[in-house]
């Protein structure tokens, strides 16, 4: 049931559209005489308004509308001009269809006014081929946007925080959270959780490819992730002293209060490399602190909450750069890693290319979403076309406002909504039949039909909103011709074809929607992001040659740091842009699959495969860079146990994939060695497989049924032992 702020957000659509609508059809229809026109006004709020969820405040959607109104224009010119013949109308719809339903790669407000221009082309194309009356059509289209603009302006919804401001409220909390005496975790868990996108109104989503959209969702994932690592590092209090890390943690809590006040005025940037410079000399004084005598050496547990500290300022850093990207629009200062940061200095129109062309596949719901509705509403086209329906647009509207990406969902959206239109066209037949040609009497119905249809239908669901609107349809098309209940009878026809063709397109086209894709999207992201944990432990246990002498800062005891280079922009590093673009493909299926199934399938644990591709992708890049690693090389036991976790984990994560498929999933065991040497290398080694270990797990046992009541505790084919640490 909607919320209560949710209903007067309806209701003041309603009004607005209603308004809007009488606005222009009254005073044209009546007192210019011109029904063309007068349609067009009355239609294009409707579209625009009602048809179309543009998300956002009224500002915000005004502006949506006002961009759209030349596009709109276009179109309707060219639905005007093909309508000459079937098959004209038919090409045109399929290329206008799919252009505009692939549209939702650009972010929510695109993919919310695209319905509504797609209803301009429809509109237009149908018969009487009439280009003489384009200019009225025209003119009709714009007045009625331009009437629902100055309603959005004269009664707005209220508008909601902008991400930025999200984002630096969670930063001020992350820099409560990392002083002294903190904030308690379940507090800093519930300030990220209101980053996560699905807690932001559509409208405020960083969604964009351009530069500053890509940084603040960026942004948003670091500061999330920031904010659990503290949340995680407030649960285990210190095993000891540790001076090093608490002067870290005020170093990141200062960074986080001026990134915050950075985001909100623009001004006071954060000191560009400060921080960096202080996880190296973190760094240097672990390894000092490792390397006395064996006395004096601080325990495995500090060493490993330090290791915990430097990721989370790792996080922090990255919080700074995105920063940085996000307020200026291009970054001030090489932002490193390159590989990471691969927008931050690429043109617009690049990055609004690289975005198009990532979805030109079959593995991308936001492609088979636009070819599975073009080729609906081309189908429909060519069959009111090819059998000449009366009011044809209505088999279009009808595919297009009914359609699901699941066949399931479709068909249950098909059954109510032709069970409301035979209401709807049983008393609107009875309502013509008892009015008759009595035009004044359809004037005073209209408008206030209209407002109860519009609140209610969104209200009461697809059943009351089919044939609230059949009302609509009747009242208004009454005004402008004579008709008789066969106009229900037209309409009742139109929208059971519709929803035939909309059925078969669900059944041939994805008809599982993003279900299957969702798990050959996580799949392939685990199997992409699993190649760079083997490369990366790796980078860390290769011994430094003399060639790179000097290059990275010597450490006391012959240790020293793996990275970077001088010129720290050309370091290399892991190849991070595949898993990158599997991960943008599988947030995406999975978005789509949690609003087809929002109460199935509840136990898989989705959303901790995407936290384990993401913790691959940033360990590859901040360990390389911050890990130290002996000038002679590790020792025997460090190398095996890196190694060998390695591959289990590589191991794990395709089977994993595998059972995730479907294909024959073979059976894995943890074999790695026992108890690693305790130095700072293999402590933040141990850190980041360990936690992966442990995130494997958890997604494998929410792979795996639970055993009913004569199951043994643990059968043979999925035994393992527990992984280290």
């Amino acid at each position: 049931m909607p919320t209560g702020q949710e209903r007067a957000t309806i209701v003041r659509r309603a009004v607005r559209v209603a308004v809007a609508a009488s606005a222009g059809f009254y005073p044209l229809l009546y007192g210019a005489g011109l029904p063309v026109m007068a349609l067009y006004a009355l239609f294009a709020p409707i579209a625009v308004g009602l048809l179309s969820p543009v998300p956002g405040s009224g500002r915000q959607r005004v502006s949506v509308m006002l961009r759209a109104l030349p596009p709109a224009l276009v179109l309707a010119t060219l639905g005007t001009l093909l309508a000459v013949q079937t098959w004209a109308a038919v090409v045109g719809m399929l290329a206008v269809g799919f252009v505009l339903a692939f549209a939702a790669v650009g972010g929510p407000r695109p993919a919310g006014v695209a319905p509504g221009l797609q209803l301009f082309y429809i509109l237009a194309c149908f018969p009487p081929y009439a280009p003489g009356t384009l200019g009225q059509r025209l003119a009709g289209l714009s007045l009625g946007v331009l009437a629902l603009a100055a309603c959005e302006l004269l009664l707005p919804d209220p508008s909601a925080a902008s991400y930025p401001e999200r984002l630096a409220r969670a930063l001020g909390e992350a820099a409560r959270g990392a002083a002294p005496g903190g904030v308690p975790p379940e507090k800093l868990r519930e300030a990220g959780a209101r980053l996560r996108l699905a807690s932001v109104p559509p409208a405020e989503r960083p969604a964009g490819a351009g530069r500053t959209d890509r940084a603040l969702e960026q942004g948003g994932r670091a500061v999330r992730r920031l904010l659990d690592q503290l949340a995680t590092l407030a649960e285990t209090p210190p095993a000891g002293p540790d001076p090093a890390s608490a002067a870290l943690l005020d170093r990141v809590s200062e960074l986080c209060a001026t990134c915050a006040r950075f985001l909100r005025t623009g001004t006071g940037p954060p000191v560009a490399g400060a921080l960096e410079a202080a996880m190296r000399d973190f760094q240097a004084e672990r390894v000092r602190l490792a390397s006395g005598p064996p006395g004096e050496r601080p325990p495995v547990e500090v060493l490993r909450r330090q290791s915990q500290v430097l990721a989370l300022a790792e996080s922090a850093r990255m919080a700074e750069i995105t920063t940085d990207v996000a307020v200026h629009g291009h970054p001030t200062e090489p932002a490193v890693p390159r590989r990471l940061f691969w927008y931050a200095e690429l043109s617009t129109p690049r990055l609004w290319a690289r975005r198009v062309t990532g979805n030109v596949t079959f593995r991308s719901v936001l492609f088979q979403n636009a070819l599975r509705t073009a080729l609906g509403l081309a189908a429909a086209r060519a069959v009111a076309g090819s059998l000449d329906l009366s009011h044809g647009f209505w088999v279009l509207l009808a595919v297009l406002t009914l359609g699901r990406t699941t066949a399931g969902a479709t068909w249950r959206a098909v059954r109510l909504a032709v069970a409301g239109n035979a209401a709807g066209a049983f008393v609107a037949g009875a309502l013509l039949i008892g009015l008759g040609p009595h035009t004044d009497a359809y004037a005073a119905l209209l408008a206030p039909v209209m407002l109860v249809a519009f609140a209610l239908g969104p209200l009461l669901g697809i059943a009351y909103a089919q044939g609230l609107f059949t009302l609509v349809v009747a009242t208004a098309f009454a005004q402008i011709e004579p008709v008789t209940w066969r106009l229900s009878e037209a309409r009742m026809i139109d929208v059971v074809t519709g929803s035939v063709i909309g059925l078969l397109c669900g059944l041939l086209a994805w008809p599982a929607g993003a279900r299957r894709e969702v798990h050959r999207a996580m799949a392939e992201l685990l199997r992409v992001c699993a190649e760079l944990v083997p490369v990366t432990a790796q980078a860390l246990l290769t011994p430094a040659d003399g060639s790179r002498a000097a290059g990275p800062k010597t450490l006391p005891d012959g240790y020293r740091t793996a990275g970077p280079l001088p010129d720290r922009s050309r370091a290399a590093g892991p190849r991070t842009l595949p898993g990158v673009h599997r991960l943008r493909l599988a947030e995406a299926a999975y978005a789509q699959y949690r609003t087809e199934a929002p109460g199935e399938d509840t136990r898989t644990d989705w959303h901790a495969m995407l936290i384990a591709a993401n913790h691959m992708l940033l360990g590859a890049h901040w360990l390389p860079r911050f890990g130290l690693r002996p000038e002679a090389g590790v020792s025997a036991p460090a190398a095996a146990w890196a190694r060998a976790t390695a591959e289990e984990l590589v191991a794990e994560t395709d089977r994993i994939a595998a059972e995730l498929t479907g294909a024959p999933a073979p059976v894995r065991r943890w074999t790695a060695p026992d108890g690693p040497p305790p130095t700072p290398l293999s402590v933040d080694l141990e850190v980041w497989m360990t936690s992966l270990a442990h995130q494997l797990t958890r997604i494998d046992s929410s792979l795996t049924p639970p055993p009913g009541p004569d199951a043994s505790p643990v059968t043979p084919s999925r035994r393992r032992t527990a992984p280290p640490g």
